[in-house]
């Protein structure tokens, strides 16, 4: 093992090759980052439409809130490790760490944040109910929707994966072209 420049560690050695891409280093490249913005943008957008459908009126918020059909984060983080897997390969470490980080998120998702967003609706119920002259009855009411039901975090898995697929697929084509 050679000790060139000081350290087997050291960007030249074979050891530990680069998996970017060294053919352009523009963020506009990154292929796992353009899946995974765009799988939140659609999980975005797809709760937009799904709540105004529901609920038969348009809530701008609903844009950017976190809670609903499908899960945003689960988009994201499935997304992120689709991708990086199609990039860097299925075998490594890149793709081990994203994909339990996709898993950490979605468990926090279905789990901690949905009981806080019903615990938060408890609360509030309860703020509701005290009389006006109590310190507390002008508290501003918490958010609570907060997490995902198990429906909305595997609905917003399934659009991460196929997000990562369909912009694998471009990727292809335009290397092609």
């Amino acid at each position: 093992m050679s000790m060139e420049g000081g350290s087997i560690y050291s960007s030249s050695s074979s050891l530990y090759p680069s998996t970017s891409s060294t053919s352009s280093s523009s963020v506009l490249t990154n292929y796992a980052l353009i899946s995974s913005l765009l799988a939140f943008l659609l999980a975005q957008s797809a709760k937009f439409v799904i709540s105004g459908y529901k609920d038969k009126r348009w809530d701008v918020k609903r844009l950017l809130g976190s809670g609903g059909m499908p899960s945003s984060h689960s988009a994201t983080v499935t997304a992120l490790a689709a991708a990086t897997g199609f990039h860097d390969g299925f075998a490594g470490s890149l793709f081990a760490a994203t994909m339990v980080l996709a898993c950490v998120v979605m468990y926090d998702a279905r789990g901690v944040r949905l009981h806080a967003g019903r615990q938060a609706e408890v609360l509030n119920q309860i703020v509701y109910e005290l009389p006006a002259e109590h310190p507390l009855a002008d508290t501003i009411p918490l958010i609570e929707l907060l997490g995902h039901t198990l429906p909305q975090v595997v609905a917003g898995g399934i659009l991460g994966i196929a997000t990562a697929v369909i912009v694998h697929l471009i990727k292809i084509v335009i290397a092609k072209a």
